[in-house]
C-alpha cells in the first residue's frame, strides 16, 4: 500500500471500521475512531491537494517544461486537537528553494485559533512572553516550540485591537444611572522609573449591570487630562449620569462638575474615611472609626449632618485637622444618603476598579512594569474588562426605581429655586 496516498488508506479504514459494526464486530469507542479518522482523511486530502496545486500536476504526471519541483514521499508527524494525536502524513516537496512543508500544515500546526486566544489569555493572566514559549514548548515535548517569543508577541497585539475598539465603540446605547471616576498609578519605562496614570470610568446602568465605560492615560491629578477623558465620552453618546462619584482630586472634581453641572457627586467614602484617620494618632484610630460608619451609613442625609455635628463637637478640639478634613466637601459625603438605601453601598466608593485590579495582581503578578503607553493600554484593559465580567449586578427593584424617581423630582426642585435665588441675588 505505499503508493497509495494517505488520504486512500484512511479511506480504507474507515470502510473497514463500518464494516465492522455493521457486522457486530465490537469496536472500542467507534464513534471516537470514527471522528479521528475523519479528521486525518480531511487533512491529508487538503495537504496533497495543496501540494498538486503548487507543483500544477498530480501524482505521477510528468513534469511540463518549466515546471519546478517534485514529490519526496511523505514524513509522519502529529497534530493535536480535542479527540487527541492525530497521525498526518506530511506531503515533502523537493527542488523548490524555501519549501519543505506545505502552507497549510505550518499553519495547523502553529497558528490555530484556540492556541493564538490561548496565548492572549495566558498574557493577560500575567505571562510574560518568555513563560508562554517556555509553556508552550513543554507543551510540545521534543518537538519544536509551538510557537516563538515573536510570534507570540505578535499574537498578543491582539489585545490592543481589543483596546482600540473598545475605546471608540458607541455609547448611546448605556442607560447610566451612576458613574465612577477614578485613576491607577502604574509603572511605565523601567529605565525611567516613571509612573503613569490609568484613568478609569466605569457605570452602573438602569438594569443593574456595571460596565467599564472607558480608560485613557493621563495625569490623575490634571483636570485637563480628566476633562478630555470626559469629553471623549460624551463625544461617543454617553447621557449625563444621575450621579458621579470620584475621590477629593481637584481636578477630577472640576471636570466632573465642569462636564455635568446637573449631575450630582458623590465624594467617595474609602479615600473621606482614610483621609481622616491619618491625621490622628493610630491608638486613636479604632475609637474614631465607628463614629465615621455611623455617619456613611445614616438613615438619610438630615441625620448624617447631625452625626457630623456631634462627632466636630466631641473630637474637634483634640483633633482638629482630622474634623477639618470630616467637614471637606460635606454635601457630597453625605449625597449617598439621597439614594435608595439598596443602592448607597455600590454608590459611595469609587474602590471597584481598584479592587479588581488588585485581586488580578495579587493572583497573577499581572501588571509589574511596562516598556510603553501600548503595552500599558492593551494589558491593563485586558486585566479590567476580564474583571469587569464577573461584577455583580446591583438591585433595581420597582421600589428602588419609584425611589430614584422621587430624588429625581427632588433634584429637579432644588435646581429650578436656585435658578429662581440667582437672578435676585445678582441684582442685589
Amino acid at each position: 500500500m505505499s503508493r497509495i496516498p494517505p488520504s486512500q488508506q484512511l479511506a480504507e479504514l474507515a470502510r473497514q471500521l463500518a464494516a465492522q459494526a455493521r457486522e457486530g464486530t465490537e469496536v472500542e469507542d467507534l464513534t471516537h475512531a470514527l471522528v479521528r479518522l475523519g479528521a486525518r482523511k480531511l487533512i491529508q486530502e487538503l495537504l496533497e491537494a495543496e501540494v498538486t496545486e503548487l507543483l500544477g500536476r498530480g501524482r505521477y504526471e510528468r513534469r511540463e517544461p518549466g515546471q519546478e519541483g517534485a514529490r519526496n514521499g511523505y514524513k509522519p508527524r502529529t497534530l493535536r486537537c480535542a479527540e487527541g494525536r492525530l497521525e498526518i502524513d506530511v506531503p515533502q516537496v523537493r527542488g523548490m528553494e524555501g519549501l519543505c512543508q506545505p502552507t497549510l500544515w505550518r499553519a495547523l500546526k502553529r497558528r490555530t485559533d484556540v492556541l493564538e486566544r490561548l496565548v492572549v489569555e495566558m498574557y493577560a493572566r500575567g505571562l510574560s512572553t518568555r513563560d508562554i514559549e517556555d509553556a508552550l514548548a513543554e507543551l510540545a515535548g521534543s518537538e519544536a516550540p509551538l510557537l516563538s517569543r515573536s510570534t507570540v508577541s505578535r499574537i498578543t497585539e491582539a489585545l490592543h485591537e481589543e483596546f482600540e475598539a473598545f475605546a471608540q465603540r458607541d455609547l448611546s446605547g448605556l442607560d447610566v444611572v451612576y458613574l465612577f471616576a477614578d485613576a491607577i498609578d502604574e509603572s511605565l519605562r523601567r529605565q525611567a522609573g516613571c509612573r503613569e496614570g490609568i484613568l478609569v470610568t466605569w457605570a452602573i446602568l438602569s438594569d443593574g449591570s456595571k460596565v467599564l465605560v472607558h480608560l485613557s492615560l493621563g495625569n490623575k491629578e490634571r483636570y485637563e487630562d480628566w476633562l478630555e477623558h470626559f469629553r471623549d465620552l460624551v463625544r461617543r453618546g454617553l447621557k449625563t449620569p444621575l450621579t458621579v462619584t470620584t475621590d477629593g482630586a481637584p481636578g477630577l472634581i472640576q471636570a466632573v462638575e465642569a462636564m455635568w453641572p446637573e449631575a450630582e457627586r458623590i465624594r467617595c467614602w474609602v479615600h473621606k474615611m482614610r483621609n481622616v484617620l491619618d491625621k490622628v494618632p493610630e491608638e486613636a484610630r479604632p475609637v474614631l472609626k465607628p463614629y465615621l460608619e455611623a455617619i456613611r451609613d445614616a438613615p438619610d442625609i438630615e441625620q448624617g449632618r447631625r452625626l457630623v455635628a456631634e462627632v466636630v463637637e466631641r473630637f474637634g478640639r483634640e483633633y482638629p485637622s482630622a474634623m477639618r478634613s470630616l467637614q471637606e466637601d460635606l454635601e457630597a459625603s453625605l449625597a449617598h444618603l439621597r439614594l435608595p438605601a439598596a443602592h448607597r453601598k455600590h454608590v459611595r466608593t469609587t474602590n471597584l476598579v481598584e479592587r479588581s485590579f488588585e485581586e488580578e495582581r495579587r493572583r497573577a503578578k499581572v501588571i509589574p512594569r511596562f516598556r510603553s503607553e501600548r503595552e500599558c493600554l492593551k494589558l491593563v484593559f485586558a486585566v479590567l474588562w476580564r474583571a469587569s465580567e464577573r461584577w455583580r449586578r446591583v438591585q433595581f427593584s420597582e421600589h428602588e426605581r419609584k425611589q430614584l424617581e422621587r430624588y429625581i423630582e427632588e433634584r429637579q426642585r432644588q435646581r429650578a429655586a436656585q435658578k429662581e435665588v440667582s437672578p435676585a441675588a445678582t441684582v442685589a
